[in-house]
């Protein structure tokens, strides 16, 4: 399975990565499986994705949350909660 991959504001900032495809194995994968997977990369990455922070989510532009299914093909986005003033 195979889907494009977002990163936005200061996930992009810190992974240094704004986008790649990423091969996944053909086993069922949620959002959280998918946080999970990306934070084995490192320190950072699992302080970014699986820490303190909380990341948001969307697929193919539609906001989900962590139980949602990834299918091959997909965009999924990740970036943190955005507040404004």
């Amino acid at each position: 399975m195979i889907i494009k991959l977002f990163y936005f504001a200061r996930l992009k900032e810190t992974l240094k990565y704004s986008t790649e495809d990423l091969n996944l194995p053909d086993a069922p994968m949620t959002i959280l499986k998918l946080k999970a997977l990306l934070a084995k990369r490192g320190d950072v990455w699992g302080e970014m994705l699986m820490g303190k922070l909380k990341v948001r989510a969307a697929i193919n532009h539609e906001l989900v949350d962590d139980n949602a299914a990834v299918s091959n093909g997909d965009e999924v986005a990740f970036f943190p909660p955005v507040t404004g003033g």
